[in-house]
């Protein structure tokens, strides 16, 4: 998901000014608060090499008194370190009540660098990570405040600024051989620092992803989201309450959150005659692939997401419409009824998951738990912010099993969305199809925005990715969406077939 971060947020010097100094008055003031309440704080900085970490942790404790905080540069593990549990030299480091306690470069160092290095086997990597998780999941419970930031930068602007420092004799010992091979083998390690994330956003120690391009920006953007953890964990705490996993009671800011939404290009279109071709090809492919799932027995999950009026059911429509009958269901999902209501929020959905060599088509999903019940209150803040986990897991287990998961957020303007409206309260034939709900929910297209923008940060995997489709034209949307599809389809038969051809060869080996 990392790549789809929109880097292009910026900040102008005099708004950098005004609002720093003002976030620096009240990171002084919640430093004293959290001092006197005894509340231990962990700060985390990790992210792509050259991004800036040193530099953003030096602008945000220059807000802080040095004398209640302590800066610890993480590399690779001493002798002495080497001969102890991996976790050890950072327990070691853990504040005391009351203190604060910045990791540059930190515990996940070995699922991330050591990884890449092949110091840490593939085998190791679920032992790491259960490590990882119950080490913060023990401070959690003892009240100390986890705040964990990625810094990210793409592999042209990591490559300008390694550059850089080369060119100074001065800074030219900081860019080693090792930055240089992952900054050409940035996919590789791209995906590893992605699935870290995925492994360790938790409620109780969530992952801030940081635009770094603009410094200033980045700065701001991590001294706000320190400023809102910390007034929530006094909040919760004056009340009396157990503020573990509530992370921010307040929204982002729009100036400093992740918009994945603003970096799509919605101008994109096709003809009429190039749509017609394409459309012809991709079903009929579609239906040929559609045999050779259900003779390989591969389940596939289909989750449509998007703007009322995006679009769903006509890309829906298009995408099943040469499929037999017999080996898909299209599941389109409604407000739940009282039986639905009993059960756990994903239970109707487990109810669908389709069986080995079907496909499972969901018109609107499990997502509505952190979109449409987050935004009208049908669920706690709690329960919502839990959802990611739960939902990431779910989809997970799916994978695991051999199931294809795609998700697809048909994506248009508000522009748009209103043209389409008027079009169908204008035509008869389509006037059943608008309600006064979708004038309503059109009212909180903010709110819904920033839900959608941390859904598809949070939740797009890499066994379970999102594809945001541009969908202002309905002929670009249906292609791209079948496009994916058979793609997606195609790598998976074709692993599938790998396999087994690999297995067969071993059977006669060693048979």
């Amino acid at each position: 998901m990392l790549e789809k971060i929109d880097l292009n947020r910026t900040v102008d010097k005099e708004t950098y000014q005004a609002a720093m100094k003002a976030a620096g008055e009240k990171l002084g003031f919640l430093q004293r608060e959290c001092r006197s309440a005894g509340i231990p704080v962990i700060l985390v900085f990790e992210g792509m090499g050259a991004a800036g970490k040193g530099i953003q942790i030096n602008r945000l404790i220059q807000n802080l008194d040095p004398r209640g905080f302590d800066v610890y540069a993480c590399g690779r593990p001493s002798e002495d370190e080497r001969l102890r549990p991996f976790l050890w030299r950072y327990w070691i480091k853990t504040p005391a009540r009351g203190r604060i306690a910045v990791f540059d470069r930190s515990w996940y160092r070995s699922v991330q660098i050591d990884r890449f290095d092949g110091l840490v086997s593939e085998e190791k990597l679920p032992g790491a990570y259960q490590d990882i998780l119950s080490f913060e999941n023990q401070l959690a419970d003892d009240k100390t405040v986890i705040i964990k930031f990625f810094l990210y930068i793409d592999q042209k602007e990591q490559k300008k600024r390694f550059e850089k420092l080369e060119a100074s004799k001065d800074t030219a010992w900081r860019v080693t051989k090792g930055d240089w091979r992952r900054n050409q083998e940035f996919g590789r390690y791209l995906q590893i620092n992605e699935e870290m994330l995925e492994q360790t956003d938790t409620d109780f120690a969530p992952w801030t992803i940081i635009e770094a391009l603009d410094k200033d920006y980045a700065a701001l953007k991590i001294a706000d989201t320190v400023i809102r953890r910390l007034e929530c964990e006094l909040e919760g705490r004056r009340a009396g309450g157990d503020t573990k996993g509530q992370g921010d009671k307040t929204s982002l800011k729009k100036t400093v959150s992740n918009e994945v939404l603003s970096g799509i290009d919605l101008s994109k279109t096709l003809s009429k005659k190039e749509y017609k071709t394409r459309l012809k090809e991709l079903e009929k492919r579609l239906a040929c692939l559609h045999s050779q799932i259900y003779r390989l027995r591969i389940p596939v999950v289909i989750g449509f997401e998007g703007w009322d009026a995006a679009g769903k059911g006509g890309v829906i429509r298009r995408l099943t419409s040469r499929l037999d009958p017999r080996g898909y269901q299209v599941n389109p999902t409604a407000a739940p009824n009282d039986l639905e209501k009993v059960h756990h929020y994903l239970w109707r959905f487990w109810n669908h998951m389709p069986k080995a060599g079907h496909i499972a088509v969901f018109d609107r999903t499990w997502y509505g738990r952190v979109m449409v019940e987050r935004i009208e209150g049908f669920c706690t803040e709690t329960e919502w912010k839990r959802a990611y986990q739960e939902i990431n897991e779910m989809e997970s287990h799916l994978a695991n099993d051999g199931a294809v998961v795609l998700k697809f957020w048909l994506h248009i303007d508000k522009d748009e969305q209103e043209r389409r409206f008027r079009d169908r309260e204008n035509n008869p034939a389509k006037r059943w199809k608008i309600t006064d709900e979708d004038w309503r929910n059109r009212s909180k297209w903010d709110q819904y925005e920033e839900a959608v923008n941390e859904m598809l940060v949070r939740t797009s995997t890499t066994w379970a990715p999102w594809i945001v489709v541009e969908g202002n034209d309905k002929r670009y949307a249906r292609i791209r969406v079948l496009e994916t599809v058979v793609e997606a389809l195609e790598r998976k038969i074709a692993a599938k077939e790998s396999g087994k051809k690999h297995r067969s060869t071993k059977e006669r080996i060693h048979g």
